[in-house]
């Protein structure tokens, strides 16, 4: 399968103590990052053979990846990666919009730490340079993951962190990422200038606006592959 190329690199990842958590965090990666795309069959053999794990040890991960709504048991079928419906996206960005804004306007006294803010513009741009649109996305992903990590809560980061993964399922099916990713850099740069300057308030508003236009574009443009495919 293609789908496993480097996967048996991520065998040092595990270490000595291999669990559950870390073969999840391992394929929670790989799905994220699109190596096994929506409505991909998950092989057992396959993976637990490329990582090195008992066959327990994969179920237990499927699980977790399961409960996180990133794959899901079809009976008598195996198991697979979730294909997101619209309602789903749709209340994906309800709960950023909620955790997001709540984040910046939660924030204390300036400074703020923005230095990972200010990295991830940095490699958005460098991608949108080269051409590279799903480094881009990956680059905007960061861009919020580094904005929730401002909170300093560690549940929040790991609420956010399957939120961020769910979406990318939504964003590997768009088949013109390009238009899906480039409008929104410029207004991550917006984001993280307000913050340099202090300025929360106008941070949480430029926030506001950008997830719903980008609620709108994102369920449009995968609604429109949804309807597509279902024909």
């Amino acid at each position: 399968m293609a789908e496993l190329n480097g996967l048996a690199d991520d065998r040092a990842l595990l270490g000595r103590t291999s669990t559950a958590e870390r073969v999840s965090d391992i394929l929670r990666s790989r799905i994220a990052e699109g190596f096994f795309p929506p409505g991909t069959r998950l092989s057992e053999d396959s993976i637990g053979n490329a990582l090195g794990v008992s066959r327990n040890t994969l179920r237990e991960a499927f699980r977790l990846l399961t409960h996180e709504r990133l794959l899901v048991h079809q009976l008598n079928r195996g198991v697979f990666v979730r294909v997101l419906t619209v309602e789903d996206v749709e209340d994906i960005y309800r709960t950023r919009s909620l955790v997001e804004c709540a984040v910046v306007r939660g924030l204390g006294e300036p400074p703020y730490a923005v230095d990972g803010l200010a990295t991830a513009v940095t490699d958005g741009r460098r991608a949108s340079r080269e051409g590279d649109w799903k480094g881009l996305g990956t680059a905007n992903i960061h861009f919020h993951r580094e904005l929730v990590a401002l909170a300093g809560s560690a549940r929040t980061d790991e609420l956010m962190r399957s939120v961020f993964a769910e979406l990318r399922l939504a964003f590997h099916l768009v088949d013109d990422p390009r238009r899906l990713h480039e409008p929104y850099l410029a207004r991550n740069g917006q984001i993280l200038q307000a913050l340099q300057d202090g300025d929360r308030g106008e941070a949480e508003s430029l926030l506001g606006v950008y997830l719903d236009d980008s609620r709108k574009r994102v369920v449009e443009v995968y609604g429109r592959r949804v309807a597509e495919d279902a024909l």
